[in-house]
């Protein structure tokens, strides 16, 4: 009996979308209920809960799926590690169509250009991240994280967790922030209520 396919997704920003990569495991023949997401988390960090449960789902036998090696991995030294520890547990690496073979020189060189190539393209990330925010603190733009919510609209937030009819969960979705956000606005709120007037 063949083993299970596990597909695994991921996205750095919570502004990307997963559905082209949620397409493309199903393509490879991955069930729906069998792919394990990170939204919001940057390949260069291995502690993602989506990738932990993808790895602890992977029995012996089992192929571990993912669209492209860079949503694996943004380093090679994590990527060694992830394609060992998988070896070691006898799960295979299905990149994109191409299952990885650990054994081939061949594919073990293909691998390690492919990671040294998601590496690099990483860096040169960070790079020009670093280089905009430079421009934009020179021209007196870098201003700090805006905020998700407006004043008038984190006002609104409050009154309606104030009237007792929406629950926290509701008003993130309702918002479309996430809950976090939501708990941050009723803290504020909190503490400027509890601080009196000045006379």
């Amino acid at each position: 009996m063949s083993g299970l396919l596990i597909g695994y997704a991921r996205v750095s920003t919570d502004a990307q979308d997963l559905t082209a990569q949620r397409d493309a495991l199903a393509t490879l023949g991955v069930p729906a209920e069998r792919v394990y997401v990170d939204h919001g988390l940057t390949g260069t960090n291995r502690d993602r809960p989506g990738l932990r449960e993808a790895l602890a789902a992977c029995r012996a036998g089992d192929t571990l799926v993912v669209t492209k090696l860079d949503r694996l991995a943004r380093s090679l030294p994590d990527a060694r590690d992830i394609v060992d520890e998988l070896t070691r547990r006898e799960i295979r690496l299905n990149l994109g169509g191409s299952v990885h073979d650990p054994i081939d020189p061949v594919g073990r060189l293909l691998f390690n250009v492919l990671a040294m190539v998601a590496e690099f393209e990483s860096d040169l990330i960070r790079a020009r991240t670093r280089e905009g925010m430079q421009v934009a603190k020179a021209k007196g733009r870098l201003l700090g994280k805006q905020p998700k919510l407006t004043p008038l609209r984190e006002a609104h937030l409050v009154a309606l967790h104030r009237s007792g009819e929406h629950a926290s969960a509701d008003l993130a979705e309702l918002f479309n922030v996430a809950r976090s956000t939501v708990y941050r606005a009723l803290e504020r709120a909190r503490l400027a209520a509890s601080i009196p007037d000045a006379a």
